[in-house]
């Protein structure tokens, strides 16, 4: 089940380059709400392409809140190429932090959903999975 929002952002991705093994590295920034608090976000992630289209990807990152809090985080999901060239993620995410007012983070297990625009327009929502 689903709960409440955890982190919602939009952001741009700011480089993409392809590795030696044929997979793709991207790293983005963006801006946003973590437990509604005002966040930016960096992040790098690493996709492959699988059977029939699907990516496969693997990220991690760290989000500095308003108030000087960091939040890091790692992710997995599944993906597929949109329309134009697009990406389009849905997957899960752990965080840790030792920031007291975040603590409850590093119990949670996030899922989310992830759009990048083929133009690099990045825009998440995460949700609490309960």
């Amino acid at each position: 089940m689903l709960g409440e929002i955890i982190i919602e952002e939009q952001g741009q991705v700011v480089v993409r380059r392809v590795l030696p093994d044929h997979s793709v590295e991207t790293s983005f920034q963006t801006t946003g709400k973590v437990l509604g608090v005002d966040s930016r976000n960096i992040g790098t992630y690493t996709s492959r392409m699988g059977p029939g289209g699907t990516l496969y990807g693997e990220g991690q990152g760290i989000a500095i809140t308003s108030d000087g809090a960091m939040v890091t985080w790692k992710g997995i999901g599944r993906g597929k190429i949109t329309a134009g060239g697009g990406v389009s993620y849905r997957g899960s995410i752990a965080y840790e932090t030792e920031s007291p007012k975040f603590a409850r983070l590093n119990t949670v297990v996030g899922v989310f959903e992830y759009e990048v625009s083929p133009e690099g327009a990045a825009s998440a929502k995460t949700w609490e999975w309960k």
